[in-house]
């Protein structure tokens, strides 16, 4: 099967979270987004609804970061609260499909996981995620939700703030290493909205490669891109001073797998690391 080449899509649609990494590139792919701002009520939401055939959903704030109780509020509100409101007002609205966003953080650590299994985590963003999946499925329209694995692109997001303590030859494994990376390549993310817009699949899609890789293979991959050393190991308690709880996000291990969207005829471009950061010319 020949992977499809990212098209402009023809739809209309409505976004949020349209000034983040993935928004970005969403609205390059789109003819015309109608952006909905976090702030907007139900009715204005409404109101940018006319005419509008998909909306997809990516609001929340940064997930990275030190999880205080208040910040916590904060992602619990940016994601929840913003999802309800947004899905009350599709309900009342002729939009006929509706794309979701989660994360692979759902998922318990170090266990093979795909769109089948029934184990959750149950630490914060394990529950943050279910009830942020809970107000999506209350949609009455056509639904998929996307759980996103860590999105590389070359310029910004994940990778980015990666490149220059690796650049200045300070990057290395962090904690053991052993922690597994689910991943995806942010133009196989942009030709998997375009695949789901088009076919208007329903349903829970892990948003990540086939091919998994673990922190020490994804350390010395992009050491070899960038042809820079990987010798400085960042300790495990360095993070975990620096962002708290939230260094589960960069500690856990995830070893998620795409089954859902192979199985609807997907096909990534982007399976092996190496090829990925490669290709970028970094």
């Amino acid at each position: 099967m020949v992977v499809e080449d990212i098209v402009m899509i023809e739809k209309k649609i409505a976004l949020t979270g349209a000034s983040g990494f993935v928004g970005q590139e969403i609205q390059k792919h789109f003819r015309e987004c109608v952006v909905i701002k976090r702030d907007d009520s139900e009715a204005e939401i409404i109101r940018k609804l006319e005419s509008v055939d998909v909306v997809i959903n990516l609001a929340g704030a940064p997930i990275v970061k030190r999880w205080s109780e208040t910040y916590k509020k904060v992602l619990y509100r940016s994601r929840i609260e913003t999802t309800k409101r947004l899905v009350s007002a599709i309900n009342r609205s002729h939009v006929s499909y509706f794309i979701s966003t989660s994360a692979i953080g759902i998922y318990p650590n170090s266990t093979s996981c795909d769109e089948k299994s029934t184990q959750l985590d149950s630490d914060f963003l394990g529950t943050l995620c279910q009830a942020w999946e809970a107000e999506a499925r209350k949609c009455v329209k056509l639904t998929a939700i996307l759980r996103f694995g860590v999105v590389l692109g070359k310029e910004g997001g994940a990778l980015k703030k990666m490149l220059l303590p690796f650049k200045l030859g300070m990057g290395g494994i962090i904690g053991s290493g052993e922690m597994m990376m689910s991943w995806i390549a942010l133009s196989d993310l942009m030709r998997m909205y375009q695949f789901l817009v088009q076919h208007k699949h329903e349903g829970i899609f892990n948003a990540v490669t086939p091919k998994p890789v673990s922190n020490t293979t994804f350390t010395k991959s992009l050491g070899k891109a960038l042809r820079r050393p990987t010798l400085l190991p960042l300790p495990a308690f360095v993070l975990k001073v620096l962002y708290g709880e939230g260094a589960s996000v960069l500690l856990d291990s995830k070893d998620v797998y795409p089954k859902a969207i192979e199985e609807k005829g997907f096909v990534f471009e982007y399976e092996e690391i190496d090829r990925l950061l490669t290709s970028y010319n970094i």
